[in-house]
Order: C-alpha cells, then structure tokens, then sequence
C-alpha cells in the first residue's frame, strides 16, 4: 500500500515558533506556497501556518505581523503522519482532524509534507472524493 513517505513532498522549509509572520509571509511569497510548518525550537512541529491565517486572524483584525510570532498562531498539538504510515491512515487523519496540510515526520523530524493535491495525484477517485467532502462540510 502506498505510504506516506512515497507521496510527499519533501522540500518543505519550516517557520520558527519565534519568527515573526512577516517573515512568514515573506518565505511564502519566496517559495510560492500558502502554508508552511511551524517548527520549534527544539525541532518539533508545532502547527501549520496558512497565508489565510495570517490574513484573517492578523491582518483582518488589525494586528501588526511583524510584532506577532508564527507559535502565537499555533493551536494545541501538531497534526502530523509517520512518513511510514499507509494512505488510509492519511485519510483518516485528515478527516478526522480537517486539515488539508499534514506535515510528515519520521521520529521526531520533518521529513516532508502531504497536500490534499499529493493525495489526489496518488489515490483512487473514490477515497479523494469521500476525503473532499469531509473537508468541505468543516468550512475550512
């Protein structure tokens, strides 16, 4: 079955839990994408940052994104897939926790990032199709 690891996309750069989002939007904008993992300190991931976050949560209610860190906008623990985990499990974990964006690890470190297109391109119509409308039910 197909994993984790054979799907993703594996240049993937981080923004630090304590770099500002203008510098995040910055490394978007450089490396034309609309999200990137926020990784700590101790290089864990702490979350996923979207450009969307920054402009409805920062922009849109008149906050400074050169005076807030990208960990301010992190939420609870990382959603996150083993690099060895089977489609399924890539499924299910989107799904369940209605994200379009999983950041794969391997142990403790970042080794790649899964898109909901990495999906699209890898899986059968109907297991993308039942993922999409889960998905698009949330709002996100």
């Amino acid at each position: 079955m197909t994993t984790a690891r054979e799907i993703m996309t594996t240049d993937v750069t981080c923004v630090g839990e304590n770099e500002y989002l203008s510098a995040a939007a910055k490394k978007m904008a450089d490396l034309d994408v609309g999200s990137l993992p926020i990784c700590g300190v101790d290089n864990k991931i702490k979350g996923v940052i979207t450009d969307r976050d920054i402009v409805v949560k920062v922009l849109g209610k008149g906050k400074d994104p050169a005076s807030i860190t990208a960990g301010t906008l992190a939420q609870g623990e990382a959603v996150t897939i083993g690099a060895d985990d089977d489609a399924q499990e890539i499924l299910r974990t989107m799904s369940q926790h209605q994200v379009r964006r999983l950041p794969v690890i391997d142990g403790q470190s970042l080794v790649g990032i899964i898109a909901l297109a990495d999906v699209a391109r890898a899986m059968s119509d109907r297991p993308v199709g039942d993922l999409l409308e889960a998905l698009s039910q949330s709002g996100r």
